[in-house]
């Protein structure tokens, strides 16, 4: 995404906690905190605010409760409301099925991604860069990435019924970005959460997936670049 940005807008990237190979994982509210703090390190007193799946109920929790720091928000591809969960998500955050469940299904994912046959078939089947699904193979088959994702479905079902009652108090300008042919957020709770955010605009790419950053790269800097504009 920041090279699709270019040098049009400054760009922070943020490593969430349990993913930057220091900290543990949290909870909406911990993962909004070290948003806040990368924020006031880099010198930043308000941003748009980009978050894509659990990073956008992080963003929509920063949004509501640090309305100074967010100028904007971009939401793609949101698991910010109880919509946005299928069955799946419930039973990934269930006590011991949970994490098993989480391990063997990234092992199983990491260890094709790290197969260069399989690796090129979803490369050319998604169109996605194959030195990006060789680096992403790689990170799911630590055990780290599995605990932080077991973790994190358990704080997201947690805490989404909390956001969803934080939801009318965002006032940043809001984007939702849906890909019509998402499996895992269905387009119907982009449109739903469009409601629970007061002027908030809906795009749905057609025939993307949930991967939009990684899928549609040009078209969601685009919208990130517009979303910066002074309004």
């Amino acid at each position: 995404m920041r090279a699709a940005i270019g040098d049009r807008a400054r760009t922070i990237a943020i490593d969430r906690p349990g993913w930057d190979g220091r900290s543990a994982p949290s909870g909406l509210a911990g993962n909004a905190s070290a948003a806040v703090a990368v924020l006031d390190a880099e010198r930043a007193g308000s941003a748009t605010v980009v978050g894509h799946s659990f990073g956008a109920a992080i963003a929509a929790w920063l949004a509501a409760h640090h309305p100074e720091r967010v100028e904007a928000l971009v939401l793609a591809a949101p698991s910010a409301n109880l919509a946005s969960l299928n069955r799946l998500d419930r039973l990934l955050a269930m006590p011991l099925v949970g994490p098993v469940l989480a391990a063997t299904t990234l092992a199983g994912i990491g260890a094709a991604l790290t197969a260069p046959p399989l690796r090129e078939r979803i490369g050319s089947r998604l169109s996605l860069d194959p030195r990006y699904l060789r680096a992403s193979g790689r990170k799911l088959l630590s055990p780290g990435a599995w605990r932080s994702f077991s973790t994190e479905q358990r704080l997201l079902i947690r805490d989404l019924p909390l956001l969803e009652r934080r939801l009318g108090a965002i006032s940043a300008p809001t984007t939702i970005v849906i890909g019509t042919a998402d499996r895992i957020v269905p387009p119907s709770s982009a449109r739903a959460l469009a409601g629970q955010i007061s002027g908030a605009e809906v795009v749905q790419l057609p025939r993307a997936t949930h991967l939009l950053p990684q899928e549609r790269p040009e078209h969601l800097g685009e919208i990130i670049v517009a979303a910066s504009r002074p309004r």
